[in-house]
């Protein structure tokens, strides 16, 4: 049985707090979205900024493949015609085939929002949708906080269905706007929506997850009866976010057996979700359901030679279905067994036999004892055994750096500056190179040092960057003295990779991370292009 998809990442996802897109960002997330299989694509609300208006001229000139963009806008307002409302022209613009409107369902809303009355309030969800009718626009109706509204007043809010429907919208959408309610509520109502409709088929349900439960209610919903899932990539999202997409899907069709995208589309399902946070400028959430990068992760011993007997004793379906992979975490608990299975997932050959197994595993187990971590600093790891292997070809050879901090205190403006100049010396080649540069910190002198000196060397470091800085005090009871762990997590914008450095001097232990990111980065980019690791 098919279910309809309908992302609406572009507008309710981007009310997330933090979450800010430009056009430019809005066109590849659609493109994303299209080319994973989403019949509708909620673009946003023309009229309300220049930059929505924008969109959608964008795609009326280069339209997506498959997906079905859609206008969102709500009901006329009180005491007017739909035809006199002005609110009603860039929608139309907009050019689109489909119209998402939304109108209240709740009376405290009517009452106390809209102030009007109940029978105006139904007189303008028929107007509105007669007047999108009259133009060609098919129309999903949104029947916002309907779910709190049939709790308070169930007459009054199947009443607004029945109008909507009566008025000829093509889909009506349930919405938990507050996202309060739970999967046992959400099955109830909609089994005695469906039983009063005459079990309609054009059904669709909205959840938020202020409760936590908002893939659950979704789920909950579709066993009822709708037939339309709305949310969004990654749950992006207003308070505590949408229905997330990249949960429901796959639950929806591994595990429910619904039609919802092709097995291939599907297969693209981690991919797209990275995209979009790194489009969106958000650090990726690595224990996400199916996506996340720790979704199919194995620490203990005894589970990783379990998954490697067979995967589903702790896999609950194969991770290449939602183009995700299976890990092997290396830990100071990790035992011989995920040594071997991690190294051999890195295309090392070793076994149990081979002479320097053990002395990997307790170079770890040591190096973990003065606070490094290579379970989030797989990059790292992996340098570490081409070392102890004999195989690692260093692109670059540090050599010393220093940094120089000034501070410029401004009482006038309240504010504290700081500016930092590192020079580094690095070997290229047998070539020592010395450069210096500026940051607005230590850290970001040092990159940007390493980075000038490189580049002439290693043009295609100009893509690598930052995408998240953490820094850990290890052991706090020693004051200022303490031992600092630096994870440093950097992308090329297909790639990500982690890299960690440990010291008593946070700018040393950053630089080790920043200075190895570079170094990773390098093998990874020659690697895939077949080139040597060798300056150009």
């Amino acid at each position: 049985m098919k279910i309809w998809l309908y992302d609406t990442t572009l507008r309710d996802g981007a009310q997330r707090e933090g979450l800010s897109l430009s056009l430019e960002d809005k066109l590849r997330i659609a493109r994303h979205l299209d080319r994973l299989g989403i019949p509708f694509i909620e673009g946003g609300w023309p009229g309300a900024n220049p930059k929505d208006v924008q969109f959608f001229w964008q795609l009326q000139e280069t339209p997506l493949q498959q997906a079905e963009i859609v206008a969102f806008c709500a009901t006329r307002r009180p005491g007017r015609k739909a035809a006199e409302e002005p609110m009603f022209e860039p929608i139309l613009a907009a050019g689109t085939r489909w119209v998402t409107l939304f109108g209240k369902s709740w009376d405290l809303h009517v009452t106390e929002g809209l102030k009007t009355s109940l029978a105006e309030n139904c007189a303008m969800i028929a107007d509105s949708i007669q007047f999108l009718k009259s133009h060609g626009r098919r129309v999903i109706y949104d029947a916002e906080h309907w779910f709190d509204g049939y709790l308070a007043n169930p007459e009054y809010a199947l009443q607004t269905l029945e109008t909507a429907l009566a008025a000829g919208a093509d889909w009506l959408v349930l919405c938990d706007t507050n996202g309060g309610c739970l999967p046992h509520q959400i099955q109830a109502v909609v089994a005695e929506v469906m039983a009063h409709l005459g079990g309609l088929d054009c059904l669709g349900i909205h959840t938020h997850n202020d409760a936590g439960t908002a893939v659950a209610n979704a789920l909950a919903a579709v066993q009822s009866g709708v037939r339309m899932v709305q949310g969004t990539i990654n749950g992006y999202g207003e308070r505590c976010g949408n229905a997330n997409l990249c949960t429901l899907i796959p639950n929806l069709q591994l595990k429910l057996g619904y039609d919802c995208v092709t097995p291939e589309q599907l297969a693209t399902l981690t991919e797209v979700s990275r995209h979009v946070s790194e489009i969106v400028n958000l650090a990726p959430d690595d224990h996400a359901p199916y996506v996340g990068l720790s979704a199919f992760a194995h620490k203990g011993g005894v589970h990783v030679s379990a998954v490697q007997r067979n995967p589903r004793t702790y896999e609950h379906i194969e991770p290449h279905l939602v183009g995700n992979q299976r890990r092997i975490i290396i830990s100071e608990q990790a035992g011989i067994s995920n040594l071997l299975a991690k190294t051999s997932e890195l295309g090392f050959e070793l076994d149990r036999q081979h002479p320097l197994s053990r002395t990997i595993l307790e170079r770890i187990k040591h190096l973990e004892s003065e606070g490094y971590q290579f379970e989030a600093a797989e990059a790292s790891f992996e340098l570490l055994i081409q070392e102890v292997l004999g195989q690692r070809q260093r692109p670059f050879t540090l050599k010393g750096f220093d940094v120089f901090c000034r501070t410029d205190s401004r009482q006038l403006e309240a504010t504290i500056r700081s500016q930092s100049l590192a020079t580094v010396k690095v070997e290229v080649n047998g070539e020592e190179m010395l450069t210096a540069a500026e940051g607005n910190g230590p850290v970001s002198a040092l990159d940007q040092a390493l980075r000038k000196a490189l580049m002439s060397f290693y043009p295609e470091i100009a893509e690598f960057h930052l995408t998240d800085y953490k820094v850990r005090i290890l052991d706090g009871h020693a004051g200022t003295a303490a031992k600092t762990r630096v994870l440093v997590e950097s992308s090329n914008g297909r790639d990500r990779w982690a890299t960690v450095g440990v010291s008593a001097n946070i700018i040393e232990a950053s630089y080790q991370a920043v200075a190895e990111a570079l170094e990773y980065g390098l093998q990874r980019t020659r690697r895939s292009q077949a080139f040597p690791l060798v300056p150009s």
